[in-house]
């Protein structure tokens, strides 16, 4: 039987690992140091997985391009720090299930896997080398190269650089911007219930996911046990 190549693109912020509090802590500081009032941390995760500029944009609509790009930089400077305090981005950790089920996804030669994250490359790479991850995936698209989420462009990317038929392509993630990005391009959506955006933010998914163990066998299902 001829096998199909197939995609599967990870969101990392809430997919794979569980970065809130670094993500509201430094947001916090950030404000802080700006003289702005604190928010609440569902209202600061409800904006994971735009690119920074516009996260800081929707959560501070009062702000001018010129204070918006100050505040980026100052939750930059703020992660960087809170980052060195943890003893690195390892104090994130990964979600139950994530790394065996990497492993078990690797071990096929016609499944490639990919992330599509708001992180700059630099974080990413950070996350990559605390987890030991950056080996399982072939495509690593970011918000430094690519317009925000939901804007297809991370996972179209990810079609050229795979070969793959955006028909042969799943994407993975907790966040409305998440789902609606794999649509655009689409691709097949695949929710999980564990991140930062509330399930009923998430109806455009075709299907969702309680534990990242199930997702294998969901593939399964989805090609016809070609996965």
């Amino acid at each position: 039987m001829t096998r199909t190549l197939r995609l599967v693109m990870f969101d990392m912020d809430g997919t794979l690992i569980d970065s809130q509090d670094f993500i509201y802590e430094a947001m916090r500081r950030a404000f802080v140091q700006m003289g702005l009032p604190e928010l609440g941390r569902q209202q600061v995760l409800s904006i994971v997985g735009l690119s920074l500029d516009k996260a800081i944009a929707a959560l501070m609509p009062q702000l001018t391009g010129k204070d918006v790009h100050e505040a980026a930089e100052l939750y930059k400077q703020c992660f960087i720090s809170l980052r060195a305090e943890k003893g690195g981005e390892g104090a994130a950790p990964l979600y139950d299930g994530v790394r065996e089920t990497l492993e078990s996804m690797a071990r096929d030669d016609f499944l490639l896997m990919g992330v599509a994250t708001g992180k700059a490359r630099r974080g990413l790479d950070h996350a990559y080398d605390s987890h030991k991850i950056g080996h399982y995936f072939v495509t690593h698209q970011t918000a430094d190269h690519h317009p925000s989420k939901p804007h297809p462009s991370m996972l179209e990317t990810a079609l050229r650089e795979t070969g793959v038929e955006a028909s042969n392509a799943v994407m993975i993630g907790d966040t409305q911007f998440d789902m609606e990005m794999a649509k655009a391009a689409g691709y097949h959506a695949i929710a999980v219930d564990w991140g930062y955006h509330p399930i009923e933010r998430l109806g455009a998914a075709d299907a969702m996911l309680s534990r990242m163990s199930d997702l294998p066998d969901y593939l399964n299902t989805l090609w016809g046990n070609e996965a």
